[in-house]
Order: structure tokens, then sequence, then C-alpha cells
């Protein structure tokens, strides 16, 4: 990773690289880029920025919609994607103001940014480290049209069981059954080896990948823990290196929660854990699965505020056709230990000091990663400041399957929100968590909000195919 500019200088000349791309997030976190020729990357560039229009981002209005982009050195990358030799570069957005420019409190790495420096100013912890999991779909073709006159998506899986009746391998993987399915099944695994080696080539560590349940080409990458920042950052790039490997091998890869009617939905589960001064803070070796009271308390954290952390980390209609039950996806709000059916799972694999953790299992990849993992965080240590005890609040451990439970007991356990718009009242009404400290500004939240439900709003007046089916007779 370049440290100085001179480093980056030098890798422009020694690979002949004619551009430089800076890619910055808006709001709803998708990657936009403006780019400069090479020769025009500067020291100025570096302490001055790049100016650009801020308003057209999504972000909530400000007094001076005019910004700069200021690059970070280390995240200079040789971008493959390109036919033509371009590095790219991340890095944080300021707004324009004398006597300096100030940090743009909505863009989304500041708000990352600071809750960590929020969590270090209430003397928790010094680092937070994460580990998200990367559930995807990769599909040979799709299409889909929505008009006045039609409402329609069609998608092609030469892996999957009805790809098609006649002439085919032979080799479809069956319904639900894609979890590490091996070759000639497994037609993905070496675009998917590809994307791992090019994520690597991103920095990105990779823990290891493999098919996933969903038989129609789902698939799983899982990557090292690291540092938060390190990993938001890198959550960007791995779903822009894995989207771009597919498309130059003719397919598409795609992270909606549920693409698929009948499959299973791709999650983002996020694993995470403390340190302060070097020493793991959730580890107890006397605790219930070895975690500490802090472990609890942050766990308790997450599950009072599960509900509207669902505003942010399942911000799409979609999300909540993937929140249902007998897909191994999370619908209830409680804790265990090794249960895939609870929304906070401890892995039983995880046995040392350094890597003693838990797993929030319901967010999903369609979130912009900055604001979920801070607000991840800032739900977390509400729960250690307030010290709420999730057991003394009858959130587990649920060592069961909670699927198996009879309605009436069902009906005891609080559930997570079963539409978007659950999920958006829920955040209206509790929020304060992240505000706490100026993270999260109020005018974001209610931004992020007013755009989410003017998405609810288009999804609900569109005619859905299967009323067809139901109503069109009657």
């Amino acid at each position: 990773m370049a440290k100085t500019l001179q480093d980056i200088l030098d890798l422009i000349k020694e690979n002949d690289i004619k551009f430089v791309d800076f890619k910055l997030t808006d709001i709803d976190g998708r990657w936009r880029h403006l780019s400069i020729p090479a020769e025009r990357l500067s020291q100025s560039t570096m302490e001055q920025g790049i100016g650009f229009d801020g308003s057209n981002y999504g972000y909530a209005p400000v007094e001076n919609s005019d910004m700069v982009f200021v690059p970070v050195l280390d995240s200079a990358v040789i971008d493959t994607y390109a036919s033509i030799p371009t590095l790219s570069m991340i890095g944080d957005v300021r707004i324009i103001d004398l006597p300096e420019n100030r940090p743009f409190d909505q863009y989304p790495r500041n708000v990352a940014i600071r809750a960590l420096d929020y969590m270090k100013e209430l003397g928790i912890a010094d680092k937070m480290v994460i580990g998200p999991e990367y559930e995807f779909y990769v599909f040979d073709d799709i299409s889909f049209n929505v008009s006045q006159q039609e409402v329609s998506s069609r998608i092609y899986a030469r892996q999957a069981p009805w790809a098609g009746e006649e002439n085919n391998s032979g080799y479809q993987v069956p319904h639900g059954t894609g979890y590490h399915t091996c070759l000639p099944m497994d037609i993905n695994y070496d675009l998917r080896s590809q994307m791992c080696l090019s994520m690597k080539e991103w920095g990105i560590d990779v823990k290891y990948h493999h098919p996933e349940v969903g038989g129609c080409g789902q698939m799983e990458i899982e990557v090292e823990l690291g540092d938060m920042l390190a990993l938001a950052d890198n959550t960007m790039a791995a779903k822009y290196v894995i989207k771009n490997e597919a498309a130059q091998n003719g397919m598409t890869a795609t992270f909606m929660p549920k693409p698929l009617a009948g499959e299973a939905g791709n999650g983002m589960h996020v694993h995470m854990l403390l340190f302060k001064d070097g020493k793991p803070v959730f580890y107890d070796p006397e605790g219930y699965a070895q975690l500490s009271k802090e472990a609890h308390w942050f766990m308790g954290g997450l599950l009072t505020h599960a509900r509207s952390l669902c505003g942010i980390t399942n911000p799409s209609t979609n999300s909540y056709k993937r929140l249902v039950p007998g897909f191994e996806a999370p619908v209830t709000i409680g804790y265990a230990m090794a249960n895939r059916s609870a929304v906070i799972r401890i892995p039983a694999y995880a046995k040392t000091p350094e890597t003693k953790r838990f797993e929030l299992r319901n967010p999903d990849a369609t979130c912009n990663p900055y604001y979920a993992y801070a607000a991840i965080l800032m739900a977390g240590l509400d729960g250690i400041r307030k010290q709420i005890d999730p057991h003394a609040k009858g959130w587990g451990p649920y060592d069961f399957n909670l699927y198996t439970l009879s309605e009436e007991e069902k009906a005891k356990i609080e559930g997570l929100p079963t539409s978007l718009g659950e999920a958006l009242d829920a955040l209206e009404a509790d929020h304060d968590y992240l505000t706490a400290g100026g993270v999260f500004p109020e005018r974001l939240l209610r931004q992020h909000i007013a755009r989410r439900r003017k998405d609810l709003e288009a999804v609900n007046q569109i005619p859905h195919p299967a009323e067809f089916e139901k109503y069109y007779d009657l």
C-alpha cells in the first residue's frame, strides 16, 4: 500500500498509468467516480482535493454543496477493469469553508470515522474488528422491465434445475442443495477463485469461498477479520470486484437479498469484536459462550435496537422477502450459541481470546456499509453504556431451533420487521443512539428515511405479476 505521494507517483510511472480514478460513495452505498489525467496528480490534489458538486449524491441539502474529494493515500490500486491503465483511489469528502475545509458530516466514510472516535472517547475500546460474509448470486443472464404495460423479470442460470428440459448437461443443482456442491455442478468455481485473486489485489484478504445453499448459482466469499473502517472500504471494493469479474466473464452478479422466489436469500452476516490496548474486550472464560459482560451488554444494545437497525442494515423493499422463516435467515430477536436461527449467533469454533466474537445475521448488502457498520457499533456501545443484559430482557440464549417452536411460543418472541415500512417506523421512533456523540446527523437520518419511503411508495404502487395469477379472474 502506498504511504506517500511519491509512492503513488512511482506506481504511476512503473505501470504507465494514464488516469487516476477517484471513487466516491453516495448516500445509498453506490460508488460514483471522476477521473483526472495521471500527470495532474500532485501534492495540491492531496491537500486541497478535487472539487465537485455534492448535491447529486442524495445527501440532505447543506448550506454549501461545493465539496472537495481528498484521496486516501493507502487506497491506491490498479483498476484492471478499465482498458486504459488506470489507478483507483477512494477518499474523504470535505465542505469548502474558511479558513479551512471541514469534513462533510453526512459522508458515509466520515460517519464511520466519527463512530470509531466516539467509541474511543467513551473509553470502552480503541478498535473495532469486523468480518463480513458476502453472499451473492451469479446468473448467466437476466432481463427485467418495469413499465406501464409490462412488469417482468427473467433469469437464466445454467446450473439451475430449471435451466432446460432438453440438451442440458445433466449436472444441474437441485433446488436448495447448492451448499458446498462440487464440480462439475459448481460451474462457477473458476470464476469465484478469480474473484478472490482479484480481491487480494485490491487489498482484501479472503478467508474462503464456496457455493451457498441456493442451487441457481448462489455463492459466498468470506474475508478475514479486520479494522472496521478498512472493512467498510473493502466491502465497497469487494462488491465492485465481484460484479466486474462476473461481467468480464459474460455473467451477472447480484447482492439482492431475494432475487429468486423459493430459494435462499443473500445476507451479509457481520462478525464483530472489540479491543482495548491490544486486549480483547469480549472474552471471559467464565462467561456464557466465553463472552464477557461487555460482550453481553453489546449484544443487549444490538437486540434493543434490532428493529430500528433494520432501517439501515436492511434498507430495501427486497430485504424483507429474505427475512422470512425457512431459509436460514433470522426473523426473531434473540441470541444463542451456534444457532443460525437467532439474530445474533455466537460461533462455537471461535475459541481463542483474540477471536471470541458473535455475528449479527440480519444485515444484507443493499445497505451502505459505512452507515451499517457504524450503526451496529453505535447500538452496541449504547448497550454497554446502559449495561443492557440480553438474558434479563428475555432474549435468550435460544439454544434451540426457533423455527420449530409452536405458534403460541413464537408469539411470545419479538420479531424483526416484516417490511421496510415497519423498519423505517422503528428507525424514526428509535434513533437517539445513532445521533449520540454527533455520529449520525439528524438530517442525514431524515434524508435516508425519506429516500427509502419513496422507494417503498414506488414499489407498492406497481402491480405484481403474482397478483394477476391470484386476482385477475375475480
